[in-house]
Order: C-alpha cells, then sequence, then structure tokens
C-alpha cells in the first residue's frame, strides 16, 4: 500500500503538520480533497484502519452546524454519506503509511505520527 496524505492545500493547519514530518511527494501520494474527491473506495481503506466512519468525521466543519447535524444522532452511514457528499467533513490531514492511520491535527496525533514515520 502506498504512503498517502489527504489535505487541503488551502489549509495552513495541513501545509504546517505535512513540512513538520517532512512529508513530500516522494514518499507520499499526496490528495488534495478539495479538487480531487474522496472515493468510495478510499474511504473504505480508511474506515478499516480507523475503525469507524464516526473517527474520521470533522465536528469542527462549518457545515456541521450549519446543517444542523449536531442536533441530530448521526449512525456510521450517516457520517460515511456526510463525508462522500461534503470534503469538510473529513478530519484532516489523514496521512496513511504501512497500513497505519493519522487522523487529524492533535498534537498527540501528530506526535504519534511523527514517532511512527522517523521509525520507517
Amino acid at each position: 500500500m502506498t504512503n498517502k496524505i489527504y489535505h487541503l492545500s488551502s489549509c495552513s493547519t495541513c501545509q504546517r503538520i505535512i513540512n513538520e514530518l517532512g512529508i513530500n511527494n516522494t514518499k507520499f501520494e499526496m490528495q488534495n480533497i478539495k479538487t480531487e474527491n474522496i472515493t468510495d473506495d478510499q474511504l473504505t481503506q480508511m474506515y478499516k484502519l480507523a475503525g469507524s466512519y464516526e473517527a474520521l468525521f470533522s465536528r469542527r466543519a462549518m457545515k456541521y452546524k450549519e446543517w444542523g447535524l449536531k442536533n441530530m444522532n448521526l449512525s456510521e452511514t450517516d457520517y460515511r454519506n456526510y463525508i462522500l457528499k461534503e470534503y469538510t467533513f473529513l478530519k484532516r490531514p489523514v496521512i496513511i503509511s504501512n497500513n497505519h492511520i493519522f487522523i487529524g491535527n492533535s498534537k498527540k496525533n501528530i506526535e504519534a505520527a511523527k514517532n511512527f514515520l522517523n521509525k520507517t
């Protein structure tokens, strides 16, 4: 499996993390999720590594409140469908390397990714 990062090129946080981790186009396939939609297969692959669609879903997306989703009890199917429908619902960046997945921009997650990538 290829090393891959799902990100937004316009997101300064994503860019900072990519730079901090020393990720580049030679080691990683980069997918800007705004210009290249996430496919069913890609999301299924992320799900298998993450264990749930909810883990991949961003509640920080502006549309989460705009669409009234915070007042709804969402199922795994709902999370999947919303991520496929609207790229902003994918928690980012999503880094996949050697069948390990790192989701989002929390300090703990980025530190774990850094430690993992330094070992590989």
